[in-house]
Formats: structure tokens, sequence, C-alpha cells
């Protein structure tokens, strides 16, 4: 197949990927034995080494074995960026045992259908969130038979580690986990195991992960990935930034590492190039970001636009010197071009690239380069990629037309979580290649560079014209008074459906001068706004200003969680209208 994108590599970006075939224990023990002495998380002050790390890895793999833990059997981790995470991670991995993510936003309800779907033995979680297992552990469909609690203290030094649960109690937040049959502490389970786990035998082809999809399409589903999955994808990422420099760079780990995302680019590039991570467990603490920004000399910090948005926002970044910051790259939701151009001014000249990647996917599969020529959209196919635009016969289209964006690559997913059905409908087969189709509209240039249009599904359709989501929300971004911005089509009796818009203003600026024109910004000024930059019929015909905006785990916006709002007090008013026609209706005499 034609591959223009190949053309517009930089300088030492490989046009073929040649990625060794390793399973996630050997990517950290080649790491270990490469970078031994190098700090590889550091944490509230705390460093660990990679030598240290991989002996933790080692000693907690034996521990899973000494619970029984046989190669297959599922792992669920349910943890924020902190060390156990890593070590759980790989810990897991190292037994034999297929590791799941788990959100630690998820319900009880949420937990209750993940543990139920994946049928995971272990549950690894934070004690403050033991609760909420609690309320579903005697459901009979779900099967852990262990539960290995852990705290924040577990990763500090003495004396932290007595002091923080004593601020804690202070604080009225802290969660007693006592031990049981079914509970186990962390550190507690180290000293009991043996140090040396049993050797069990791995292929890059083996699962090692399951993945859930964010469900913002649907219910979620689990995807497989292979040890060669995400190794692969971790290669592809470091082919695609030549500039990087082993054993030099510090990661800002604060993008969810439970989050395929975040796994890929923030812990499994860093290990893989023995970088220094800087763990925030919470990323919405910006002024503990920030500062670890400054302290730690942060270098790579990739993140979602929500997260650098608030950054570019907020009183207190002035306060903070980010100019080591070198490399960033956004993903899991499209990046605002107004975004990218004020964080680049604010860091200093950080270049801030969108990506584009699926949980299916690894997840990344586009970005634009970090140090070639950069196009808005979500640039160019990685190493050993394949991409094509599809119309619905499944034909590719010519480069500039709107089609489904097909990929294919090492790091694609086995498939589906006993959901074959699901996997047939995701996974094609054509001419030796497996190719996954995502479900987004996109479009491919004559140069390669592609850009996504929309959701297939979240397409608006306004009097039979097409109108796409994100086409709008960019142009609701360039208005000055926009924090947030999303868009969603709501039925109309005229059109079909018609535009509306949910705002997120920005919040009162000090007074400095005359009065800025959009400080009582209205619902008819937003509409004027976009009616001068899009066609009538692609400008928002209602306007919802909100406090904040439905975001994922991840910190993309749930539209599909807006439109089933705006469905339900639709249905609401409906009824009240009826319920109020009826009561003024003459009664029969």
């Amino acid at each position: 197949m034609q591959r223009p994108w190949l053309e517009h590599y930089e300088q030492g970006v490989p046009r073929e990927f040649t990625g060794e075939a390793l399973t996630l224990p050997q990517l950290l023990e080649h790491a270990a034995q490469t970078f031994a002495a190098r700090p590889a998380l550091e944490f509230l002050g705390h460093r660990q080494t990679y030598r240290q790390l991989w002996a933790n890895v080692q000693h907690f793999a034996a521990a899973l074995q000494h619970l029984g833990v046989q190669k297959g059997e599922r792992v669920a981790v349910m943890l924020p960026n902190t060390p156990q995470f890593v070590v759980a991670f790989f810990g897991a991995a190292l037994s034999g045992a297929v590791v799941v993510n788990v959100s630690p936003l998820s319900t009880a309800q949420e937990l209750q259908q993940q543990l139920s779907d994946c049928g995971a033995g272990v549950l690894v979680m934070l004690d403050s969130f033991y609760p909420r297992f609690e309320e579903i552990e005697h459901d009979p469909a779900i099967q852990v038979r262990r539960v290995i609690v852990t705290g924040i203290q577990d990763a500090l030094p003495f004396p932290k580690n007595r002091l923080y649960p004593l601020l804690e109690k202070r604080k009225g937040t802290w969660v007693d986990v006592r031990e049981s049959r079914k509970v186990v502490g962390f550190g507690p389970l180290f000293e009991r195991s043996l140090w040396a786990p049993t050797p069990v035998k791995l292929q890059p082809g083996d699962v090692a992960l399951l993945q859930y999809t964010g469900g913002t399409t649907g219910v979620p589903k689990g995807a497989m990935l292979t040890h060669r999955n995400l190794v692969a994808n971790a290669q592809q990422a470091v082919s695609w930034m030549p500039g990087l420099r082993p054993g030099q760079e510090v990661t800002l780990g604060a993008i969810p590492f439970f989050h395929v995302y975040g796994m890929t680019v923030a812990m499994n590039l860093s290990l893989l190039i023995g970088a220094s991570i800087v763990l925030i467990p919470n990323p919405r603490d910006l002024k503990t970001l920030l500062s670890a920004i400054e302290k730690s000399g942060v270098t790579l910090f990739p993140g979602v636009p929500t997260l650098y948005n608030a950054i570019n926002n907020s009183a207190l970044t002035p306060d903070y010197d980010l100019k080591t910051v070198r490399a960033c790259i956004s993903g899991s939701a499209p990046l605002p071009a107004e975004t990218a151009r004020k964080f680049h001014e604010i860091t200093g000249g950080a270049t801030l690239v969108e990506g584009y990647g699926l949980t299916e996917a690894s997840p990344i599969t586009h970005t634009n380069p970090v140090g070639g020529e950069q196009r808005l959209g979500i640039g160019l196919p990685l190493p050993g990629i394949d991409a094509s635009i599809r119309d619905d016969q499944g034909q590719p289209v010519a480069p500039g037309e709107i089609g489904e964006l097909w990929v294919a690559g090492p790091n694609i997913m086995a498939g589906y979580w006993q959901r074959p059905e699901a996997t047939a409908q995701t996974i094609r087969e054509e001419e030796g290649q497996r190719w996954l189709l995502t479900g987004d509209l996109a479009t491919m240039d004559e140069g390669g560079y592609f850009k996504i249009v929309d959701r297939k599904k979240e397409l608006i359709l306004v009097g039979g014209h097409n109108v796409y989501p994100r086409e709008v929300e960019e142009v609701l971004y360039q208005h000055p008074a926009v924090l947030e911005a999303a868009v969603i089509g709501v039925p109309d009796g005229y059109r079909g459906e018609s535009v509306k818009a949910f705002v997120v203003l920005r919040p009162p600026q000090p007074a400095t001068g005359p009065e800025p024109t959009w400080a009582a910004e209205t619902e008819a000024g937003i509409i004027a706004f976009c009616r001068s930059q899009l066609s009538a019929y692609k400008a928002p015909r209602q306007v919802e200003f909100r406090p904040a905006l439905p975001l994922s785990a991840a910190g993309k916006v749930l539209r599909r969680v807006l439109a089933d709002e705006e469905k339900a007090a639709r249905v609401a008013d409906e009824q009240a209208a009826k319920a109020q026609g009826e009561a003024a209706a003459p009664r029969p005499v």
C-alpha cells in the first residue's frame, strides 16, 4: 500500500519498525540491568532506583504465587499513580497473571461489573477504596478470593510512613482495613513471602492485560492486549522521538497509569529508556504538580488537553519555572490549537503535539512530529503502523475525503475478552493484515497527515448536512470567554437535529483596566461568535453554561453523558407538560 507519510518523518525516525519482541518483565529487567542506580520512581520526595524496583517486582510476583496465582489468572489493580501500581503491574505480569486495570474512580456498581466480567481472583487496591469492594464482595458473580490492600504510607520511608496515618486520622479520611483470611496488607505480604518467584514461561504473544474501553459509546469491553502489543507500542513511541536521551529524561507521571495512554506513554515508555518517573497520584492538585515539574526538572510531560488547559489558565502557573519541559504528547481527546499555542508560550518553548490512539491499539497509532513539520490534526502514523481511510463498503477513499479510519500494526489487540462477535465487528483480516476499525471519521491529505473529523456515532445531521462536533468545538475554544466546550446534536422538529453547545466560562480575572467585553457573556453572544466563523447550520442554536463538564478518568469530555442528560431532561419536560395538560383539561360532568 502507499505510505505517503514516510516522506514526512523527521530525521532519525526509522521508516520501518524493528522493535525486539519482549515481554513486559523482560522490558523492566533490561532497564534494571542498564540503569541500575538510576532513580526509576520518585514519590513525595522518596526515590526508588531501577535495581530496587526490579527487586520489589520479583518480590511481589513471588507473593502472588504464594497466594496461589497461576499463569493466565486475572489480577485486578485498582490504584492511583503510586510506586505500588508499578510494582503490582509488573509483579503480576512476572507471576504469569493477566493484569486488569481498574479505575480508582469506579463506583461499587462499576467495580462489580468489571470484576464479574473478568473473573479476577485477586484484587490489589488502595485502603481508601476498600469500602466500595465491601458493598459488592458477596455478589455470587465475583470470584475474588484475596484482596491485597495498600496505602500511601507503604511507599514512604520512616518516619513519614508512621506520620501519614496519624494525619489522615486527624483529617477524618483514614479507612482502617483489618487483615483477615481474605484481606492481606501489602507490607505484611512482602514480609511473609519468598523473595524469588517461580519462573513462568511467558511468550510475547501471551495476553498481559485486560484494558476496559472507556464506555463512551456503549458498555465497556475488555481489550486483550498482549505483551507484544504493549512493548511494541512503547518502542514505537520511543522511535518517534529521536531526541530522547536514555538515562537522562524525567517524566511527569500525572496522567493515570490505569488508563492505557498513561500506562504506555508515561510508564512503559519511561522505563524503556531509563527515565525517572515523578509520580503524581492526583493531577487535579495543580500546586503539587507544578512544584514537581520545577523541583524535579521534568523534561517529558505526557498529558491530556484538560490538564494543559488547567495549567494555562491557573493563577498559580506564573509562580513556577516550567522551562525544563521539552516535549509533550497530548492524547485521549482532541487538542485545541489555542491550548497548544498558549502552553508553548508559558513553558518558554515546550513542544506540545496532538497524538491519537485507542484502547484496542495499546493505544498510540498517530502523532505529529515532535521535531518536524506539524499540521492541524493527529499527524502521521508511527513506524510499523499502517493506516487507511475507508468508505462504508470498506474501500479506500481519495486524499481529502472523509471516511472511517482503519489501522494495523504490532500493537493491535488480540480481541475483546469473551466477546467474539464484538471482535469480529472490530477486527478485519485483509491480505495478511489485521485491521482495526476505529469508528472514527477522518481524512488524510496528500502528504499522509491525518485529521480526525469526529466519532462516527457522534455525527450530527442538520437538515441533511453533516456537522462534526469537533469543528464547532474548535471555534468555541477561540472565544476569549470559553474555558471548556462540548457539542452534541439534539432533536429538532424542523431540521431533524440541531447543534447544542455546553460551555464552561473562564473565571473572572483581577481587574487591570477596562472590563473585558466577554465579562458578562450571554448565550446570544456565543452563538453570534460561532455564526461569524461557521456556516449557519453548523453554529449552535442553544448554549448551556455549566460549572464543569463530565470527564472520563483520563480527562476526556464525555459527550455521551451530556446526550443522556439532555434526553432525560427532555423526557421529564414532556411528562411534566403532559401531566399539566391533563390537570388543566375539563372534567366530564
